[in-house]
């Protein structure tokens, strides 16, 4: 979830700055994420797969000296 600033009033009275800031914080969020596009998600989908398969792959190379660190 993106945080956006919300500008509160200038010398507002200190209730209604508490309201203000109440409404804010407990408001659901309006926007929905972006679809991605077909491509996106697939090379997505083949990064997290390298990225899973060389984490493996690096752990079994490393020697035991280097592991320990």
């Amino acid at each position: 979830m993106n945080r956006s600033r919300k500008k509160l009033p200038k010398d507002p009275d200190p209730n209604q700055l508490a309201t203000e800031t109440v409404r804010l914080s407990t408001e659901e969020p309006t926007e929905e994420t972006p679809k991605r596009s077909p491509l996106s998600e697939y090379l997505a989908a083949i990064g997290r797969k390298g990225g899973l398969k060389g984490g493996k792959a690096r752990a079994k190379k490393l020697s035991s000296k280097n592991a320990a660190q």
